[in-house]
């Protein structure tokens, strides 16, 4: 995708991407009512005393993306998780535990309230603030003297979503400044997680170590998300099963938190493991979760350990919700009338657990997917609706709702009324899309229908999700004549989702064919509604094909919104079609409102540039980098400020810096080569005209071409 570039030396926004590669695993989940060989223990036979914990730490530890039987302690041989089995082998283990959500935002909040989704309103990754009314385990634990600290792994958890209210300290670090173009995302690596966490938790300001307050830590670990890349050894260990790798590496990131309570050098503590959700890897034609809520990513794992917990296992059917009440009473805290859940620790008393999967319905206008769990039966309410007997059927292969009409009368009986469809959705950021859909979530604004019908049920829709999958993996690999085929295909199975458009229209700016995507994105709008994400694409798409003012016209009417993938974008339109002050002036607001924002730092340093103030454009250039080292474009542009400012020698190392992030930064190796030649370095400049000829698509850069070939020949290459 093209940007103009003053005196050829700009850059071009180019697109790099995450691949996703699925490691299948095939796994049968336990049966829910199925007893381990040793060790069984019934949950009305060992209850807890009330303040069996008081006084104790808490340790939160919440796995993203964690089967229920991707574990070793949970009988799978083809893992190895010592420190979570031995933990597990210590601890009290709840083999028949489901969560509430399938992804992760609704799900977190469900645990750290221990209130079902419609009743705390988070209903989906975007779109939902946590009100500030509601308390978690946080606020009630902070009310009652704990020091309290979070250490999150991953955007979906942003601090933005509410979660961080009742934390002293709420780390949710990562690099910021994704591009809207872009399949990728920073995430912060478990074990650097911990080391975060762990520096808290021995905080040097404690008298002899001890800390003043109880601590309540909550460490979250997002690793064993797709796309699956497990560091070694455990990549070459795992490399038929990635996902199975990334879920021994988390085991061991947790053993330096988790070995000193085990080993007793530790006070005692009272420790609570889960996930949020589980993982489909394939099973009912569903590659990762958010589509179904079957056993493979609505069961998961959890166990308590430590203070007051008497170990074993624990059949009782277990849900997200009975967490909080389990925590505040064992510490000898009131658990607050209105909990649907109940203490984990107390006998067992028999109930429902009901359980949604929105993701596709608030993003892509397909059925809404709402259930409940009862006596190891599940109903889920669909279009084509369908009830399991799970003792019998554990991999759900058998639906009996048209058998069995007593039991599914009854359980739909259940279905709280309070959850009926549908929950108010707020805005979604442009920057929620994009991070987002880089996590393989769909996200947006879909509108809602009177009545869905079978042609919504998402069981016929699994084809158009699994094609969606594949084409973001293509368009990951730079596969873009693929990415734009199967995008088509998407666009022609489901002519009323924005998804489509989207995707297609991505793929043809990447082939600089704007005009195709000019026209797509006009089509996505007549058939989808004015959504902000499609105009917003409209206007770049404009700009790249060199009509910035009609770019501009389209994105005027949303330049009042708060939006900063939107202003930016504005911004860029107005700077392409020569409206220098007026862009820098948009920028000036975006960074007023988004003053951590490294896209629009990076964006006024263009802009800088573009006006001639090349110490502001290095300064705003270098304040982007600071914010987030791994942007290209930034350190592309950097590479023109510092080359006019400087010299050769430091645009060099910027111009470096830009084509190791990036190969397709063509911009930067060719301005690379030139100026490597100019300051006397003929071996790196060949390197780097060597790959701009090899690489650099001919229909764009046919001119540059041509005097790279020139010069390396007076280099004598």
């Amino acid at each position: 995708m093209r940007r103009s570039r003053p005196s050829g030396l700009l850059p071009a926004i180019l697109g790099a991407a995450l691949s996703v590669t699925l490691a299948g695993l095939w796994a049968c989940s336990p049966s829910p009512g199925s007893a381990p060989a040793s060790g069984t223990a019934a949950g009305a036979d060992l209850p807890a005393p009330d303040g069996a914990a008081k006084g104790a730490d808490v340790i939160l530890i919440t796995i993203d993306t964690l089967r229920a039987d991707a574990l070793g302690f949970a009988g799978n041989g083809k893992v190895q998780t010592p420190v979570l089995d031995r933990m597990a082998a210590a601890g009290r283990v709840y083999p028949d535990t489901h969560a509430h959500n399938v992804v992760t935002l609704p799900s977190h909040t469900n645990i750290l309230t221990g209130l079902y989704p419609f009743q705390h309103g988070v209903r989906d990754n975007s779109g939902f603030v946590l009100a500030a009314r509601v308390p978690t385990l946080a606020t009630r634990l902070h009310d009652a003297g704990y020091a309290t600290a979070a250490f999150v792994g991953a955007y979906p958890l942003d601090s933005r979503y509410g979660l961080n209210r009742g934390f002293d300290v709420y780390d949710d670090h990562y690099p910021q400044g994704t591009n809207p173009d872009e399949f990728v995302i920073a995430e912060r690596r478990g074990d650097a997680v911990v080391a975060a966490a762990l520096a808290w938790w021995n905080r040097p300001d404690a008298p002899q170590g001890q800390p003043q307050k109880p601590r309540f830590l909550w460490v979250h670990l997002y690793d064993p998300h797709a796309a699956y890349d497990p560091p070694e050894p455990f990549a070459t260990r795992y490399h038929d099963a990635l996902y199975l790798g990334e879920v021994a590496a988390v085991d061991s990131f947790l053993a330096p938190l988790l070995a000193p309570h085990l080993d007793g050098r530790e006070r005692p503590a009272l420790v609570v493991m889960t996930a949020d959700h589980g993982e489909a890897l394939g099973e009912h034609g569903e590659q990762t979760h958010g589509l179904f809520a079957y056993e493979p990513t609505l069961k998961v794992p959890l166990v308590l350990w430590g203070k007051g917990v008497t170990p074993g296992r624990d059949n009782r059917a277990a849900r997200h919700v009975d967490i909080v009440p389990t925590v505040l009473r064992a510490l000898g805290l009131d658990v607050p009338a209105g909990l649907p859940g109940k203490s984990l620790l107390a006998p067992a008393v028999p109930g429902v657990s009901y359980f949604e999967a929105l993701t596709t319905a608030l993003n892509r206008g397909w059925a809404p997917l709402r259930g409940v769990l009862r006596d190891h039966h599940k109903m889920v309410d669909l279009p084509l609706p369908e009830l399991y007997d799970l003792v019998k059927d554990p991999r759900e292969e058998h639906n009996v709702f048209g058998d069995e009409r007593r039991t599914a009368a009854d359980l739909r009986q259940a279905l709280p009324a309070e959850s009926v469809w549908p929950p108010a959705k707020g805005q979604v950021s442009a920057e929620e899309e994009v991070r987002l859909r880089s996590l393989g979530y769909s996200s947006g604004k879909a509108p809602f229908k009177d009545r869905y019908t079978a042609e919504d049920d998402p069981k016929n829709l699994v084809a158009v999700d699994e094609k969606i999958h594949v084409l973001i993996d293509a368009y990951s690999r730079h596969q873009y004549e693929r990415a734009v085929a199967l995008a088509q295909e998407v666009v022609q199975m489901r002519p009323t989702m924005a998804d489509g458009y989207e995707h297609l229209a991505l793929s043809l700016r990447q082939l600089e064919r704007h005009g195709e995507a000019i026209a797509a994105l006009r089509e996505g709008l007549r058939r989808v509604g004015n959504r902000e994400s499609l105009r917003r694409q409209l206007g770049l798409a404009l700009a790249e094909a060199g009509q910035p003012q009609e770019a501009v016209e389209v994105l005027a009417p949303l330049a009042g919104g708060t939006d900063s993938a939107t202003l930016n974008a504005y911004a860029i339109a107005l700077s392409d079609a020569g409206r220098q002050e007026e862009a820098a002036t948009v920028l000036q607001r975006v960074l007023s409102l988004y003053p951590e924002d490294p896209k629009g730092y990076e964006n006024q340093g263009i802009v800088a540039l573009r006006r001639d103030r090349l110490p502001e454009a290095r300064d705003a250039l270098r304040h982007a980098l600071q914010l987030n080292p791994g942007l290209p474009i930034a350190w592309n542009t950097l590479g023109v400020a510092l080359y006019r400012l400087e010299g050769p020698a430091a645009a060099l190392d910027a111009w470096q810096h830009a084509v190791t992030l990036d190969g397709t930064q063509y911009d930067a190796l060719y301005n690379l080569g030139l100026v490597a030649a100019e300051a006397g370095r003929p071996r790196e400049a060949r390197q780097a005209l060597l790959r701009f000829v090899q690489t650099a698509p001919p229909q764009r850069w046919s001119t540059e071409i041509g005097k790279a070939r020139q010069l390396l020949a007076r280099l004598g290459a």
